[in-house]
C-alpha cells in the first residue's frame, strides 16, 4: 500500500530536521579561524585541477595566492592562461618534466631544491592567503627534499595563511600534519583505452 504523500512529506521534514540540527550543532562548534594544510594524493585524475579550483575561489575573495609547480614544465596550460593573469597570483613552473623524460636525478633535484626555495619565502609571507604546491610530494618520493625541513616550514608559516600540496604518494608524516586530505582513487581512465591527453582535460 502506497504512503500518502503528506505522511512521506511530514516524516522526510522530521527526518531533515534532525539531519539540521546535528549539521547546525557541528558549525556551531567550529569557532576556530586558522591556515589550513590540504594534501590531495592518491593514483586518479584531479589533484591538481581540485587545487586551481580553490586558487579561482581564493582569487575570488581578493586573496593573494602563489602557486609553484614541483615538476610540470610546461608553461601553455589552460589553468595557467587564465588564472596566472589576474591580479594577486604570482604562478612558477619550476619542474624539469617528468622523471621518465629527464632521466636525470641530479637536475631534478636541483630544480626541487630552486622550486622549494621559492616556495619557502612565499611560506614566510604573512600577506599571501594560499601557497599552492603542485606534485611536491614527488619531492620526496625522490628523496629530493628532506621532509622534516618542509614539515617545519609549514609549521612556521603565518596563523592564517592555507597551504594546498598535490601529488601522488603523500608520506604518512604529510598526511599526519594536514588538516584536510582527500585522495582521489581512480576508476577509470581514458588513457588506458588509448585516448590521448587533449587540451583542456589534461593541461
Amino acid at each position: 500500500m502506497s504512503v500518502p504523500d503528506n505522511a512521506r512529506n511530514e516524516r522526510h521534514a522530521v527526518r531533515m530536521q534532525r539531519k539540521k540540527d546535528v549539521v547546525d550543532g557541528k558549525i556551531a562548534a567550529a569557532a576556530t579561524e586558522r591556515g589550513v594544510l590540504l594534501v590531495n594524493t592518491g593514483n586518479g585524475k584531479g589533484k591538481s585541477s581540485a587545487a586551481f579550483g580553490v586558487v579561482a575561489r581564493a582569487l575570488g575573495h581578493g586573496m593573494r595566492v602563489a602557486v609553484v609547480q614541483f615538476v610540470k614544465a610546461r608553461k601553455d596550460t589552460g589553468e595557467e592562461a587564465v588564472l596566472g593573469r589576474l591580479p594577486g597570483i604570482d604562478w612558477h613552473v619550476m619542474g624539469e618534466g617528468f622523471t621518465w623524460e629527464t632521466q636525470d636525478a641530479a637536475t631534478d633535484a636541483a630544480a626541487a631544491r630552486a622550486a622549494w626555495e621559492v616556495a619557502a619565502a612565499y611560506l614566510r609571507d604573512p600577506a599571501v592567503n594560499l601557497v599552492v604546491l603542485d606534485e611536491l610530494t614527488y619531492a620526496f618520493k625522490y628523496q629530493w627534499l628532506p621532509l622534516a625541513e618542509v614539515l617545519a616550514a609549514f609549521a612556521a608559516r603565518p596563523p592564517m595563511q592555507h597551504v594546498i600540496v598535490t601529488g601522488r604518494a603523500a608520506p604518512e608524516a604529510l598526511i599526519e600534519a594536514a588538516d584536510t586530505v582527500t585522495e582521489m582513487a581512480m576508476v577509470k581512465h581514458a588513457f588506458k583505452a588509448g585516448v590521448k591527453a587533449m587540451p583542456g582535460m589534461e593541461w
